[in-house]
């Protein structure tokens, strides 16, 4: 894809610079008062898709580094010629010449819409309130994204110099089908840039109680991939007044249920074998001694049903197909001659979108009822290797800041911009060190929050582990 000449850009970059806000006296010398004003900025930047601009916020977040010292040598400020508000940034803290590949820092700064009206309260303003921050992206992703723009400034005015590269992204097009995606272009034109031995992104959180007690810090080394299949039914049709047996709706109805009886078999990974090992004493009692049995023996079916009666954990263990739409008929007085549903996978690490697609045609068994691949989202990857030098600096940091507190990896049902990355050959884990409330603040619905606390102490956590996985 060819991009656009920046030098547009860089003349916003210039008046972004001279309207820096002005940031507090730090008293305390952890650079907290700029953080602070560095994630404002952020999030009452519109990334929202259609309104908002990416290109902006990723322009702001150039000024800053720049300031910071940052030279036009380590930056790559990329903007699409196709979706000019759907630009990114690549910067790089060059570290002494390690032999071991860089670290790449992942976050995407496009949030989902959120209408003023809806809001209890200015979606694109940051409101602290009751010891939460409020304004759509507070949780996803713009404290990631603040936090790692803020450690690569923090890590530069220190004069710290890693043994290794450490990378950033940060790009748009996350929460949106269908635009443009700048971890899927990087990933796939720009390898180069982006380049590490492993990525940290999104993904996971740390789990409250509703008491606000931590329960586990959760890692996410996993993660599900997202692929639509779609069934088609056609029929010569007729009119309505001399119906006949083969009828386009009714052998949709049929096949419908077909696909709602598939059980793909139970699969584990290194994720969730450890999720389910070391969620199995925090959850306790029936469930409890069902995951160490799946783990011992995933064709344990007593343990897989006690399990599958969680939407979550059913989901966890297999790959999962469910329908999500359906159309068809052309006239209230005609006989159907086309009817269509798509049926939405959510398909296990390394297996292939084949042979969820041969499942799907083996159980609707009908040879009239057609099966096709929707374009696909993503390759069907395998899960990256949860090894202690992943685990190992994680465990640490989290033992010095909550000790006790268990530390769990996972495997996400959903899908964040690390399939692309761990596509691309960058293995992936989903760190963010924030812990959220059971309701999970809200996040893609209205009036979205996090803890004040809670993402300082994200801060913290990522300072220390990334200084940790850099210095290995």
């Amino acid at each position: 894809m060819r991009l656009k000449p920046l030098l547009p850009a860089l003349a916003v970059l210039a008046s972004t610079v001279l309207a820096l806000p002005a940031i507090a006296a730090d008293t305390s010398g952890t650079g907290e008062p700029a953080f602070r004003a560095l994630y404002k900025e952020l999030v009452e930047t519109n990334t929202a898709p259609g309104e908002g601009s990416c290109t902006l916020a990723a322009q702001r977040m150039q000024a800053r580094l720049k300031a910071a010292g940052y030279t036009d040598a380590d930056i790559h400020l990329f903007i699409p010629d196709s979706a000019p508000k759907d630009g990114g940034i690549v910067a790089v803290l060059r570290g002494t010449g390690s032999k071991k590949k860089a670290i790449l820092l992942l976050a995407h700064i496009d949030v989902v819409a959120a209408k003023r009206s809806d809001w209890t309260r200015d979606p694109f303003t940051l409101i602290e309130e009751g010891g939460y921050f409020y304004g759509r992206g507070t949780s996803d992703d713009k404290a990631q994204a603040a936090i790692w723009t803020d450690l690569l400034i923090r890590l530069k005015q220190e004069g710290y110099r890693p043994k290794r590269d450490i990378k950033m992204a940060l790009t748009c097009g996350e929460e949106t089908e269908g635009v443009f995606n700048g971890a899927h272009w990087l990933s796939t034109e720009h390898k180069d840039w982006i380049d590490a031995d492993f990525a940290l992104n999104e993904g996971a959180n740390g789990q409250l109680d509703e008491t606000g007690r931590k329960i586990a810090l959760n890692i996410e080394a996993a993660e599900k991939v997202y692929q639509d299949f779609k069934l088609e039914t056609t029929n010569p049709g007729g009119h309505s007044s001399r119906p006949v047996p083969e009828n386009a709706i009714y052998q949709m109805s049929t096949a419908l249920p077909k696909i709602g009886a598939l059980e793909f078999p139970v699969m584990l990974n290194d994720a969730t074998r450890a999720y389910f090992t070391r969620m199995a004493p925090i959850v306790g009692g029936e469930s409890g001694a069902a995951m160490l049995a799946i783990v011992k023996n995933p064709m344990d079916s007593a343990a897989n049903a006690i399990l599958s009666k969680n939407p979550q954990w059913h989901s966890m263990l297999r790959t999962t197909c469910v329908a999500t739409l359906i159309e068809g008929g052309h006239a209230l007085n005609a006989l159907p001659q086309h009817v269509s549903a798509n049926v939405n996978c959510r398909i296990f690490p390394g297996v292939s979108v084949d042979d969820v697609q041969a499942a799907l045609v083996r159980a609707v068994a009908d040879p009239a009822v057609k099966v096709s691949v929707v374009e696909p989202r993503s390759l069907a990857t395998p899960a990256p290797a949860l090894g202690p030098d992943i685990l190992g600096p994680i465990e640490k940091v989290s033992a010095e800041l909550w000790p006790g507190v268990p530390v769990v990896p996972t495997m996400t049902t959903g899908a964040t911009d690390g399939i692309y990355t761990s596509a691309a050959g960058i293995p992936t884990y989903g760190v963010e060190g924030l812990f959220v409330d059971p309701d999970e603040g809200h996040i893609h619905g209205l009036n979205e929050r996090v803890g004040v606390q809670s993402l300082m102490d994200a801060r913290r956590f990522m300072y220390r582990l990334v200084k940790l996985y850099a210095a290995q």
